[in-house]
């Protein structure tokens, strides 16, 4: 059942990307280089929005703290963070909008799937060059989160706890996805995306 529920909610997170325009290459690239801010308004508010209903959850006993799964810090996140915004900029395709907009036909998102598989493979083989560097080495304790999660097995940075924290910063993201014009002044609004 968890298998068929992953592919329903994939399915409909899929679709709702190609809804708002997300796996269209140039409405990607206008909102990176800041000319049409509609996509960027509904990636603040999903990610507010789910950070309220998921802090709230586990405030109310819903969500259980333990399948919260924290990934360790370390330069190479940092490293490879940029990289994957390089590529974001340059193709106008990030990896989740690559593979749905592959599934609507789009033959460049074919290419850059390919582009991601021949970078992981590069990876792999060269990852025992990039670990003797100690760009994999963990920072700031490794496994934390910002704030403290009562329940969870990670430290927090911050004696705050991390549930209202989660919370505040959900707000924030809401608030900014409300104040953020659609496009700049002087840039026109452009069509919703086919």
């Amino acid at each position: 059942m968890q298998i068929v529920l992953a592919l329903v909610i994939g399915a409909l997170f899929g679709f709702v990307l190609d809804r708002i325009g997300a796996t269209n290459p140039t409405v990607l690239i206008r909102m990176l280089s800041l000319r049409s801010l509609g996509l960027m308004k509904a990636i603040l508010l999903a990610i507010g929005v789910g950070s309220i209903l998921m802090f709230g959850g586990q405030m109310a006993g819903l969500v259980d703290v333990g399948h919260m799964s924290v990934k360790t810090a370390y330069v190479g996140v940092f490293v490879g963070g940029l990289l994957l915004g390089a590529g974001w900029a340059l193709s106008g395709f990030c990896p989740g909008t690559g593979v749905c907009a592959a599934a609507t036909g789009r033959k460049d998102a074919l290419f850059f799937i390919l582009g991601g598989l021949l970078g992981a493979a590069a990876y792999m083989i060269t990852y025992p060059t990039v670990k003797a560097t100690g760009m994999l080495d963990a920072i700031a304790g490794g496994k934390v989160t910002l704030g403290t999660v009562p329940g969870a097995k990670y430290d927090g940075l911050m004696a705050l706890p991390g549930d209202v924290l989660g919370i505040v910063l959900g707000l924030i993201f809401v608030a900014v996805a409300f104040a953020v014009p659609e496009a700049p002044r002087g840039e026109a609004v452009p069509a919703p995306a086919e």
